[in-house]
């Protein structure tokens, strides 16, 4: 039987399966997640360092491959924005690895911006959507108020909040990925 020609429930239960055969490894993955958002919870700044040195790279090799086939396809449309794009992405990790205290930072601000504009907008579609959302908008507007309580920390406590703040919070989101996957090998494995 091919895949189109499967059922929901014929789906549900291939997942289900793969799910039970396999749960250890969603097991060790999670236990895994875990020590590593401990230790980053716990040393904050040093997996913030790791973050940035990371983008670093990826931006640094991404622009170096982007120029390298960009330089190779001279004569393809949009020529000119790819080729500024893969300069970019050079740049930007030749920066991030140059400085990584700078670009952890820069890094710390762009979360500020990202937490003020999705705070924003999660307070905006929980106010535009309470009656559509009833009973549950409320979390939305709690989740912008958060998002917008998390810039005023970080911003109110630059530049030493850049030293903390990415690694604390990227430790507390492995934290909790590797709880809901240890949550979910316990599922597939009674299942």
């Amino acid at each position: 039987m091919s895949f189109m020609q499967g059922t929901g429930a014929d789906l549900n239960a291939a997942v289900t399966k793969a799910l039970h055969q396999h749960w250890q490894w969603l097991l060790i993955e999670g236990i895994v997640l875990i020590v590593l958002g401990a230790a980053a919870i716990v040393i904050p700044p040093i997996a913030g360092l790791a973050v940035t040195i990371w983008l670093g790279a990826i931006f640094l090799i991404g622009g170096v491959v982007g120029l390298v086939a960009t330089l190779r396809a001279r004569g393809m449309p949009g020529y000119g924005w790819a080729l500024l794009s893969a300069i970019l992405a050079l740049v930007a990790g030749a920066v991030l690895l140059w400085n990584p205290v700078q670009g952890l930072i820069t890094l710390t601000y762009v979360m500020i911006a990202y937490f003020i504009i999705d705070g924003i907008a999660m307070i905006m579609f929980a106010i535009e959507h309470r009656r559509e959302l009833t009973g549950r908008w409320e979390w939305l507007l709690i989740n912008g108020l958060i998002d917008l309580v998390l810039a005023a920390i970080i911003l109110s406590g630059l530049p030493g909040s850049a030293a903390w703040a990415l690694g604390l919070l990227l430790g507390i989101d492995l934290v909790f990925g590797g709880a809901s996957l240890i949550a979910v090998a316990m599922a597939a494995k009674n299942a």
